[in-house]
């Protein structure tokens, strides 16, 4: 392996789920026209851009408010020699895809919709320095090999600075369904080596307060001691979405999931008195759940959460909880292991779980059956 390689990431966790494919493979309920330009950059300019904030690469958890999406981008995952072979390629003044930036009203700012790995690269040649080391081209042809930028020949850096990269502009107004189509367009151009999910874009085009304070449910001790260590695609982060969609609009569930869990997120971007009183609702159940006999019961034993377990069985929790009923670990353990006994939630909780029919009956089986049990405490 190249010395300046990225390391690698198991493909267990950069590899989309069944779930996540079919959610993000599903037909959109509307299609929401947009307005875009386009427009034809340099690569001076381009870099230049990045280096002074006219152009973001956004992702998630960015602590500046003036930035409209909370980050969309996977973390860069080109190699070395992917990276080599991109300056090549503009050296030897050959044609590159282009790039889709989303225009932000409030300021004009440039964000970055696709075409990351591609703007990193050209702004670290330029810089000189990949991961605290000298950008020198390796996998490349014989008359590049061992050039940083600074070695260019005159002519090579002219090549270089002056190579026009084409750009499709999007606007993006403040309204739900501008943030709506935006999402349709990343989804669409969501392709090749590792897909982002469907939360992964999410998360950036409905941002908002709701997005933070999941953040900070996901940092929630005992949650984290019932999934285990955050998920770099940020399926841990999701499920709270859906727990807490859940809880508070069950009946209205429709899929695909990825335009229920939308809605949700449009609707609530600023949160609200219902959303902070489900959160509590979540973070009282969590810390009840946050038992090793019964956390063990719900995995099966297995290291990694059933995301449609732990959804249905937390919502029910969180339901109980509201009544004032019955609500000890005793009671939600004899629970657990009445539920993963019965074959239809087990079926309910396994292969296309995301469907209407699976997702109310598996809510309806783990309210039955908590409050079978409570109620029979409190006998």
């Amino acid at each position: 392996m190249d010395d300046l390689e990225e390391p690698n990431v198991s493909d267990g966790e950069n590899a989309l789920t069944q779930e996540e494919r079919e959610d993000l493979e599903a037909a959109d309920e509307t299609v929401i026209p947009i307005t875009y330009s386009g427009q034809d950059f340099d690569v001076d300019g381009l870099v230049r851009r990045l280096d002074n904030g006219d152009m973001i690469i956004p992702r998630f958890g960015l602590s500046d408010k003036t930035v409209e999406v909370d980050g969309f981008q996977r973390e860069f995952v080109w190699s070395k020699r992917q990276m080599d072979r991109f300056i090549e390629t503009l050296l030897l003044e050959y044609p590159v895809p282009g790039i889709f930036l989303v225009k932000q009203q409030s300021d004009k700012r440039l964000l970055v919709l696709d075409g990351q790995q591609r703007l990193l690269t050209l702004q670290s040649f330029k810089k000189g320095v990949y991961n605290k080391r000298v950008f020198e081209l390796k996998n490349v042809c014989e008359q590049f090999k061992g050039l940083s930028y600074e070695k260019l020949s005159n002519a090579q850096r002219r090549s270089f600075d002056n190579a026009f990269i084409q750009a499709t502009v999007v606007n993006m107004d403040e309204n739900p369904e501008s943030r709506e189509a935006v999402y349709q367009i990343f989804e669409r151009l969501n392709s090749g080596g590792t897909q982002l999910t469907a939360h992964e874009i999410r998360v950036a085009i409905f941002t908002g307060s709701l997005v933070q304070e999941l953040s900070k449910l996901n940092d929630n001790e005992h949650w984290r001691s019932i999934y285990g260590p955050k998920n770099r695609r940020l399926r841990d982060h999701e499920l709270i979405l859906r727990i807490i969609a859940l809880y508070l609009n069950a009946q209205n569930y429709a899929a695909p999931l990825k335009s229920f869990l939308n809605r949700f997120m449009s609707e609530n971007r600023g949160s609200g008195e219902n959303i902070r009183a489900a959160e509590k609702m979540f973070e009282w159940s969590v810390e009840r759940i946050d038992n090793d006999r019964l956390i063990g019961v719900l995995k099966s034993n297995n290291p990694r959460v059933n995301t449609a377990v732990m959804e249905s069985f937390i919502v029910s929790v969180m339901h109980l909880r509201k009544t004032g009923r019955d609500c000890s670990v005793d009671t939600l353990f004899s629970a657990a292991k009445k539920l993963m006994s019965s074959k239809t939630y087990v079926n309910s909780c396994a292969e296309s779980t995301t469907n209407e029919g699976k997702v109310r009956a598996r809510l309806q089986e783990a309210w039955n059956v908590i409050n079978d049990y409570s109620l029979k405490a409190e006998q």
